[in-house]
């Protein structure tokens, strides 16, 4: 007995299609276990978790805007650094995120978000020529090199995470 292919999750609809429309080669996959972490999508892809680029979503203080910091995933955000660039920052709940970006924790992905995030990329991913971002759903990824980061977001690349 044959059975219909599921339609993929809401966000990572809109993943594949902002992907798709910006020219990107790689669509999406969906992995056989959740990659909520850095830790555990790296597992799942067999690459170093400094190849997994993070987002995390904080709340400006000011305007009550998401501010989405790409990183790279064996590395912290310092929140100090991101404020000196963007305003005061807090920390944002599930909800906040859900709400400002479409997404779940776990799946919040560098693009396609409900709406535009202040975005800034940590340069520490440059190390990598692959690396891997969510793609709207903890199972969900796609592959990117760097200067692709770069290319789909518009962000600036700065130093944001604490020292090693």
């Amino acid at each position: 007995m044959e059975h219909a292919l599921k339609a993929p999750p809401e966000g990572m609809q809109r993943v594949t299609q902002a992907l798709a429309a910006a020219g990107h080669t790689h669509a999406p996959v969906m992995l056989d276990d959740a990659a909520r972490t850095a830790a555990q999508a790296a597992d799942a892809l067999g690459v170093v978790v400094g190849q997994i680029a993070k987002s995390i979503i904080f709340r400006r203080k000011e305007d009550d805007a998401a501010v989405l910091v790409i990183t790279s995933g064996d590395r912290r955000v310092d929140e100090k650094k991101v404020a000196a660039l963007v305003g005061k920052i807090g920390r944002a709940d599930a909800e906040f995120v859900k709400v400002k970006t479409g997404f779940t924790i776990g799946g919040v992905s560098p693009v396609a978000h409900t709406s535009e995030p202040v975005t800034l990329i940590d340069r520490e991913l440059s190390r990598f020529s692959e690396i891997w971002a969510a793609a709207g759903h903890p199972h969900g990824v796609f592959k990117l090199a760097f200067a692709d980061l770069e290319r789909l977001t518009g962000a600036p690349v700065a130093d944001v995470v604490e020292s090693a």
